[in-house]
């Protein structure tokens, strides 16, 4: 909800507080942590994207970036994932999402589910994120040269690769269809960027979180407002 102005009536277009500053910042870190490493993975197993090494320099600047970026990239997953664990917790409602999941592709989402802050499939996403920034972690730590690799077999190198690379194209397909939602769902990626929607875009999209998390902030809000007068 906005800070600049006293909130005296709740109307279709009140701004609400849909991320928090915390958030918004981790979650930026988080982007361009990513599109870093991301490049310069692709360049190491694509020989053909190997000019993306020259955005860095060199292939060997490339290499030392790429785990550094990689644990930033973990770093402000994790700070999210503190953040907002609570809200993707799987619900039974959230079965209402999935059995109209024809309307849902059809954007008729707000007819036939009854979403919390977030819906199943973006609970979905996110503990999938989970799982493939985790295993990206242990095994980018056994492949790194410079500092662990020679503790570990070249049996156990191989699984490492072989998993890194299965988990990296898991996160890189998750964050595709996030990005393919933000901005498809209109109002989302402002969330992110200044943290607030409005009562009419929360309505539309998750109602339940709505009505039991964000209305009674505000008429609490209001009548203190009221009573401050």
């Amino acid at each position: 909800m906005s800070k600049k102005e006293k909130l005296t009536e709740i109307t279709q277009e009140t701004r609400i507080v849909r991320h928090k500053y915390p958030a918004r910042v981790s979650h930026w870190f988080l982007v361009i942590a990513f599109f870093m490493t991301m490049f310069t993975g692709v360049a190491f197993f694509f020989p053909d994207f190997s000019w993306l090494h020259e955005i860095l320099g060199t292939p060997q600047l490339a290499r030392a970036v790429h785990p550094i970026t990689g644990i930033i990239m973990f770093i402000a997953f994790i700070i999210m994932a503190f953040i907002y664990a609570h809200h993707n917790i799987p619900e039974r409602n959230d079965i209402r999402w999935l059995k109209g999941i024809k309307e849902v592709l059809k954007g008729n989402e707000h007819s036939v589910a009854y979403n919390g802050k977030y819906n199943l499939g973006q609970k979905m996403l996110f503990w999938t994120l989970i799982l493939a920034m985790v295993t990206l972690l242990v095994t980018g730590l056994i492949m790194w040269r410079k500092y662990f690799s020679d503790y570990f077999s070249v049996t156990t190198l191989r699984i490492a690769i072989l998993l890194h690379s299965a988990s990296a194209f898991a996160l890189f397909t998750g964050i595709l269809v996030h990005m393919y939602m933000a901005f498809w769902v209109k109002g989302s990626i402002r969330g992110m960027v200044e943290g607030w929607v409005t009562v009419r875009w929360a309505k539309k999209h998750h109602p339940k979180w709505y009505r039991e998390e964000v209305l009674p902030e505000l008429e609490k809000e209001i009548e203190a407002n009221k009573n401050a007068k």
